[in-house]
């Protein structure tokens, strides 16, 4: 599959199948700097819930909040400027219905990966939950 949304065959792929091309991109980039996934797609129910693409943990415990943002172009802004408030919002509110099923939950973070056109950006502590 190509970056533009064709398959090798030159069929049409669904925003889904990007989605997840973008999401396993970004996994092996992570994993590839140490980091060793915990869960993928974590979803909270109900109409205020939020979802995680990518949860995982960090040589030192660190728990790790991952969102991955895939665009074509940066016409819009690119990948990063579709990160508004209301989406780190949904992000870290199933962040906490994540922490509230440990019993003592460890220090976290809430990373962004940008998979582009030109490749894969792994943003640090790319927003808080305060």
């Amino acid at each position: 599959m190509n970056f533009l949304g064709k398959a090798a065959g030159g069929k049409r792929v669904t925003t889904k199948q990007l989605g997840d091309a973008a999401e396993a991109q970004a996994l092996a980039h992570l994993q590839a700097a140490g980091l060793r996934l915990v869960e993928r797609n974590y979803r909270t129910l109900g109409r205020g819930g939020g979802e995680i693409d990518l949860v995982l943990r960090e040589r030192d415990g660190t728990l790790v909040f991952v969102e991955v943002r895939r665009r074509r172009d940066a016409r819009h802004g690119g990948a990063g400027a579709s990160i508004g408030a209301a989406k780190q919002r949904r992000i870290v509110f199933a962040a906490r219905h994540y922490l509230m099923r440990l019993g003592a939950p460890p220090p976290c973070r809430f990373d962004v990966v940008l998979v582009e056109d030109g490749g894969v950006e792994w943003l640090r502590a790319a927003f808080d939950a305060g």
